[in-house]
């Protein structure tokens, strides 16, 4: 794969505590951030498609004849330098930006609309821009409305298709996975999908419950699309290395497996405090090396298992995502 670097190397995972402050880049805190030692990392996938990475979210981008299309687009004060790697990518006219998804809401994948915003139209679902415009809770911390100027202008319910650089590339709704606004999106001629924060690639993930996200939610929504994947797809996730359809496999067995062995400490009566203690099976332990440790990843899958919102909502949640 052809890597082109624009101004450093990828954050990775060590830059992903930052970046899942989640914050808003107008935000006290995220201002008080140092972005200069920063570097954005582009990555040839297929076709118009290179994924590009920094700190924060991994985005995407199309560049060809009709300009590029941005998906997601980590912090505000990385704009110039993600603006320098379409340059570089484009060569000219195809870097002018035409378009930017948001695949959610989080601050490290929205943080740079107030700069992208009046350049190019943002589109994404309609619970994005519900909780982007509105205050939101986060970590025990209120995360402010994000600047008019940031706000998706074209939102969506179920779907959303762009026809541009020759292909279309098309966002569809994962119900209540990682939040309740989540969108994959499809490269279709290229063969790429970016899947946004619904693929932490071989690591346990975040499941934003006071976002509307469910871990039930997610493992249908990782179920669905592993029934919609070409094999030989190759796979952006929201945090992590490009990906292959079998990568994405274990990561849904990872959630089938957790969650049955938490269930059944639930089902036996165990506490939170207790089903956490006891840890899972040996095998385990690498996933727990990122943001999400091990005994926080069971906490989110007890919490999310015993929440009245998965008890009268499922068959919902399925009727919803078939498309």
């Amino acid at each position: 794969m052809k890597r082109i670097r624009s101004t450093g190397v990828t954050a990775g995972l060590t830059g992903v505590l930052v970046g899942l402050g989640l914050l808003a880049t107008g935000s006290p805190t995220s201002a008080q951030q140092d972005f200069s030692s920063v570097q954005i990392e582009a990555t040839h996938v297929a076709g118009n498609v290179y994924m590009l990475t920094g700190q924060g979210g991994n985005m995407a981008v199309s560049v060809g004849p009709d300009g590029a299309l941005l998906v997601d687009d980590q912090f505000a004060p990385l704009a110039d330098k993600i603006r320098a790697a379409m340059a570089e990518l484009g060569q000219g006219s195809g870097a002018e930006l035409r378009f930017v998804l948001n695949t959610h809401w989080h601050g490290d994948h929205t943080g740079g609309n107030v700069e992208f915003g009046p350049e190019a139209p943002i589109i994404s679902h309609d619970n994005v821009r519900k909780r982007l415009s509105s205050p939101q809770q986060l970590f025990g911390r209120v995360i402010e409305p994000i600047g008019p100027a940031g706000l998706p202008v074209i939102t969506f319910g179920e779907s959303v298709s762009i026809h541009f650089n020759g292909e279309e590339i098309r966002a569809i709704h994962v119900p209540h996975g990682h939040t309740d606004g989540d969108a994959v999106i499809f490269f279709t001629d290229a063969n790429v999908v970016h899947l946004g924060d619904d693929f932490f690639a071989g690591r346990f993930p975040f499941v934003d419950l006071e976002s509307g996200g469910s871990v039930p939610g997610l493992t249908r929504g990782i179920a669905s699309l592993l029934e919609k994947l070409p094999e030989d797809a190759q796979l952006i996730p929201g945090h992590g290395s490009l990906s292959s359809v079998e990568d994405l496999r274990e990561y849904h067995g990872m959630l089938v497996e957790t969650s049955a062995i938490v269930q059944k400490r639930i089902d036996a009566g165990a506490t939170r405090d207790e089903a956490i203690a006891e840890g899972l099976p040996a095998g385990w332990e690498e996933w727990g090396s990122g943001f999400i440790d091990q005994e926080r990843w069971l906490g989110i899958v007890y919490d999310s298992l015993t929440s009245e919102h998965e008890h009268g909502e499922d068959h919902q949640h399925d009727a919803e995502h078939e498309h």
